[in-house]
């Protein structure tokens, strides 16, 4: 039987945590309604707190672990979170009216959407036994932004659970953390990120997902994207340019190799701009009235124009996750050599690449690694502080450059 936890992937410690989380929560409701609990219900009462914080890097399944721990939750069935049951179902399919899931394909989360869950998490539950507010990416809110959050978190109604997901701890302030309780994730081998998508039938044999897991660098999200049948050669291609990138031998190959990194991903955003865009621009015009070519009232003006401020945004958001994806993609690789140069017994996430990894690792020092890695840590933080992408990257590329080249240090 298919529960809620199989989805998520490589996550046995986290799933099993959230599993007794959600147990207990079944045995306080039980207690509030006037039940009389054993002693050990009475303590397994305990893993159950009001607000959670779900971390992990991109692609270990934030969201799906913040799914399946609302869908638990809501779970009437035995064993907790049995995804088979109507509640199952329907918070799995987004469909739950007390199960509330806020997310953005901005750059950052509004205060008005956010002020807008905290309104909704002061109702009670209609026919779910929890009313449950996800906020994905929390990280992308700004500091009052989240002051906005601070006190629902704090203070919540009864039967009332937050559930927020970030890449890290440190991506959410203090005050916000200290109120959670922390469930970890990790990236899952590839493996098992294959099985998951012949699993699925996503792909028909074993290496072709293992080929598309790779490439993803175990995210699952973007493994299906790439096994859609239009993506074979991008999955190659996503491949070959990682190779590229870390052989730079000079700099002005490494300037080449960010103007392409920057230039792929502007073409993604400006044809979000130009196709899509245009589309929900133009439904907008017809949904108020207007006609296409036609002449718009000043009330549609300021409608539309609001509609393209929020594309410029989406657009933005699009070109710094194309970058993202291409910078955690090197991370990755060093993340393998570091893992060969210390001589530690985990398996590397590139193993398509091993010869290459090993081939880096005789070349360079630990110091070196972690050097460029920190490189990498330093151009997302800075393209997320807003600094002109391009320079980022050619900053990031040039440290990939072997230690000496004509005498000179690059690092």
């Amino acid at each position: 039987m298919m529960t809620v936890w199989e989805g998520l992937i490589g996550q046995r410690s986290a799933a099993e945590e959230l599993a007794r989380a959600a147990q207990g929560a079944r045995y306080r409701l039980k207690a509030a309604w006037g039940e009389e609990l054993t002693g050990a219900q009475e303590d397994a009462q305990r893993a159950m707190t009001h607000a959670w914080l779900v971390t992990g890097p991109p692609g270990s399944g934030r969201s799906n672990a913040a799914l399946a721990f609302a869908a638990a939750l809501q779970c009437e069935s035995d064993p907790v979170g049995c995804g088979q049951c109507e509640q199952c179902r329907s918070v799995l399919e987004g469909r739950h009216r007390d199960v509330q899931h806020l997310a953005t394909d901005k750059v950052i989360i509004s205060i008005d959407d956010v002020r807008q869950m905290v309104m909704q998490a002061q109702s009670a539950p209609g026919n779910g036994r929890w009313r449950v507010m996800i906020i994905e990416d929390a990280d992308r809110m700004l500091t009052a932004t989240t002051n906005t959050l601070l006190k629902a978190i704090e203070e919540p109604p009864e039967r009332t659970v937050w559930i927020l997901s970030t890449p890290s701890v440190q991506d959410v302030l203090p005050t916000i953390r200290s109120r959670c309780r922390l469930v970890s994730l990790v990236v899952p081998p590839a493996e098992l990120v294959a099985q998951q998508l012949v699993k699925e039938g996503r792909a028909q044999d074993q290496e072709v997902a293992l080929e598309a897991a790779l490439a993803a660098q175990s995210h699952i999200g973007r493994a299906r994207m790439l096994l859609e049948p239009d993506k074979a050669e991008y999955r190659k291609s996503l491949r070959a340019r990682l190779s590229q990138l870390v052989q730079v031998d000079s700099v002005g190959q490494a300037l080449q190799m960010a103007a392409q990194i920057h230039q792929h991903a502007k073409e993604q955003s400006d044809e979000f701009l130009s196709g899509q865009a245009i589309e929900e621009i133009n439904a907008l015009r017809k949904a108020l009235g207007g006609e296409e070519g036609g002449k718009d009232t000043p009330a549609l003006k300021s409608q539309i124009k609001e509609k393209e401020a929020d594309n410029k945004r989406r657009a933005a958001r699009i070109l710094r996750d194309e970058l993202d994806s291409t910078m955690l993609d090197c991370l990755g690789f060093y993340r393998d050599v570091l893992t060969v140069q210390t001589g530690s017994q985990v398996p590397l996430v590139n193993q398509d690449l091993t010869a290459l990894v090993n081939q880096s690792a005789q070349e360079s020092t630990t110091e070196l690694t972690l050097l460029r890695m920190d490189a990498i840590a330093q151009a997302r933080r800075r393209i997320n502080a807003n600094v002109a992408p391009l320079s980022a990257l050619e900053a990031m590329v040039v440290s990939f450059l072997p230690p000496f080249k004509g005498g000179e240090v690059f690092i």
